[in-house]
């Protein structure tokens, strides 16, 4: 007895650790429907099918960082609790496993499976319905063929299993597929619920955050409503904050340590600086060549992205209201012509050169 007594407190500190090293995206994952994020619509509905315990064929899609795989995996462990969730859900990813081959085997496999029974102490606490669930994530990856595969295997086995398909594109979903599905849209997050997120977690997490910045807005505007990419940005300026205050050896207290700025989020996301982005600018309206190839010289020498440059340059020019209409149609055919090159793996530097001569010839 007093062995076991002995383990449990280095138990207790290797489940501590564990959750110290737990990004914080899966830490602070909707454990259930409520906890879900600017997605009432869905959430409601979904909580009605919980009460009838009866779920169709359900296709999740929207943008990336939105709560579609948060959304089912909480309706899951809602369901089933802890217990009985391993044996009935079955969550693949489909980008990685997208070929007919997984259709087939693995999905089929977990498809004909009997259902098990839940326990008595289960089916006090939670509905556990009589069938189990497949959660197939990124199923926009997934070929065509494994795609028509998979119809025929919906509904052969539909009395036992129910089917969630995640996807951010549903344009890449085929018509049979999508069309014996329940369909959910879920929306970019706005920003009032995701700041009260982020808000939540630098209060849980203890975040020294500057009191003169709104550095959670900065976040949130950098991540453009994903808020998975917020959250990871918050953890690695948190990380990065403490670890510079760890070499400071005076022994200040948490309130006289540099805390967590807008400068430093921003350096965290990769953002170029305004006055850098100022600086190239002015050098385009120059006209001077020179002065152009210097300015994009040390972009590159500073490891900027290209991608993030372009992106950067697009909405500081397109947004200016001092310059006309037709020159910034024509720089945004140059911004469009410039990206579609980057995506197909040229080179940075010749193609941001590119970019600032062929822009300043419409100054």
């Amino acid at each position: 007895m007093t062995s076991l007594l002995g383990k449990n407190p280095r138990l207790e500190q290797y489940e501590q650790e564990k959750l110290q090293h737990t990004p914080w995206v899966e830490k602070y994952r909707p454990k259930n429907l409520d906890d879900v994020a600017s997605q009432d619509h869905a959430v409601k509905v979904l909580k009605k099918t919980i009460e009838s315990a009866n779920l169709p064929h359900m296709l999740f899609y929207g943008p990336p960082g939105t709560g579609k795989t948060s959304t089912i995996l909480a309706l899951a462990k809602q369901l089933y609790g802890p217990n009985l969730y391993k044996s009935r859900v079955l969550e693949l990813n489909a980008s990685d496993e997208r070929g007919i081959s997984i259709v087939r085997q693995k999905i089929k496999n977990f498809a004909r499976l009997t259902v098990s029974n839940p326990s008595k102490e289960d089916l006090e606490n939670y509905p556990c319905p009589p069938y189990k669930i497949i959660i197939l994530d990124e199923a926009d990856s997934m070929t065509n063929d494994a795609q028509s595969a998979l119809r025929r295997t919906m509904e052969t086995y539909s009395g036992v299993t129910r089917f969630c398909l995640i996807c951010n594109y549903i344009t890449r979903i085929i018509d049979p597929l999508a069309s014996r599905t329940s369909k959910f849209r879920f929306r970019l997050l706005n920003n009032e619920n995701a700041l009260t997120r982020l808000k939540y977690i630098s209060h849980e997490e203890n975040i020294n955050l500057s009191p003169d910045e709104p550095v959670l807005e900065e976040v949130l505007k950098i991540s453009a409503g994903d808020l998975r990419k917020a959250i990871t940005f918050l953890q690695s300026a948190s990380k990065l904050n403490n670890s510079l205050n760890s070499t400071d050896e005076d022994g200040d207290s948490a309130m006289d340590k540099t805390p967590i700025t807008i400068k430093s989020v921003q350096e965290i996301a990769g953002v170029i600086s305004e006055e850098l982005i100022d600086t190239v600018i002015d050098s385009i309206r120059s006209k001077d060549q020179r002065k152009i190839i210097q300015q994009v010289d040390e972009v590159i020498l500073m490891g900027w992205s290209a991608q993030q440059f372009a992106d950067q340059l697009h909405t500081k020019l397109i947004l200016n209201d001092t310059i006309n209409s037709i020159t910034k149609n024509q720089i945004a055919k140059i911004l469009f012509e410039i990206d579609r090159r980057l995506n197909s793996g040229t080179d940075e530097h010749i193609q941001l050169l590119n970019l600032c001569l062929q822009i300043s010839k419409e100054f």
